[in-house]
């Protein structure tokens, strides 16, 4: 059982990916192509969607570092209130 718990959370974690991926690419997409007259990619095209993307994932792993953070201080804060560990001191 504890087998299937593991495939089905990877095929879960997969199908999020997937689908934030799918998001990313239409939003990038949308904002930076203009041009349908050509099967090329223009230059500007080009840089408007890598920086899109740069920025996505820039702001992807802020947000990631200060869940990190939150969930550091809150398991902190829970350990000070158990007595497992001294306050902050000031």
């Amino acid at each position: 059982m504890a087998a299937q718990t593991t495939e089905s959370d990877q095929i879960k974690q997969f199908k999020e990916f997937l689908g934030t991926y799918n998001k990313v690419t239409e939003n990038c997409f949308m904002d930076c192509v203009r041009d349908f007259t050509t099967r090329e990619v223009k230059p500007e095209e080009s840089s408007c969607s890598e920086s899109c993307l740069q920025k996505y994932l820039k702001m992807t792993q802020r947000i990631s570092m200060r869940f990190q953070e939150y969930h550091i201080q809150q398991n902190e804060a829970l350990a000070a209130k158990a007595g497992l560990m001294p306050g902050p001191r000031i």
